[in-house]
């Protein structure tokens, strides 16, 4: 079996398979609330780690993102192992943009896309969500409003398929933290995703 973290319970009747963005593996602070907040008897959260960050897990040497292919073919050998009847498939930033690269191809019951990376930041010009236009899957984007990978004016103006629902992080960055002056905290923000998700995972 590959190095998993599993929070909920193995007969839950929901299977989330969650991937971490490019910088930070899956025992970040954010993965571990929204996998140990989400998990219980009805959904089991399942969370690994691309090739890349194993090597830097092993040996503490930082390393870039594997390339394409490579991370996609993990996506696929994650789903055939991890197979489910409802399987949900997730991911932050680039975790989630692999993940809708292969949802149609995959087939699972549904997609969340955590902080979707439309942009590099300062760079519009290289837009990156162009499939989201026309996915099948049914599929929840999570956007923090001041994400400067796609904030809350610019996804406005993107074309997104009848199926992407998106839920907006009140005045979240990319990892969803606000500003203090916001009136609201991370937690709270991270709160509002897992229910979010949930409602989501359970209505499918």
């Amino acid at each position: 079996m590959s190095h998993v973290l599993i929070n909920g319970a193995d007969n839950a009747p929901n299977r989330v398979l969650l991937a971490h963005g490019a910088g930070a593996g899956m025992e970040h602070a954010v993965m571990n609330t929204l996998a140990s907040e989400l998990a219980d008897e009805q959904i089991q959260v399942v969370r690994f780690e691309f090739p890349y960050m194993q090597k830097t897990r092993a040996d503490g040497r930082k390393r870039p993102p594997d390339r394409e292919p490579a991370l996609l073919d993990c996506w696929r050998a994650m789903v055939a192992e991890f197979a489910h009847p409802r399987l949900f498939l997730a991911g932050k930033s680039m975790g989630g943009r692999m993940a809708s690269l292969v949802a149609d191809e995959l087939t699972p019951a549904g997609l969340i896309l955590l902080g979707f990376p439309f942009t590099p930041p300062g760079k519009p010009e290289r837009f990156r969500g162009q499939h989201l236009a026309t996915i099948a899957t049914p599929t929840l984007l999570v956007q923090g409003e001041r994400d400067n990978f796609g904030n809350r004016e610019a996804v406005a103006g993107y074309d997104l398929a009848p199926g992407v629902n998106t839920l907006w992080v009140k005045d979240g960055d990319h990892g969803f933290c606000p500003r203090k002056a916001s009136g609201t905290t991370l937690e709270r923000n991270l709160a509002a995703i897992v229910t979010g998700m949930r409602r989501f995972i359970l209505a499918r």
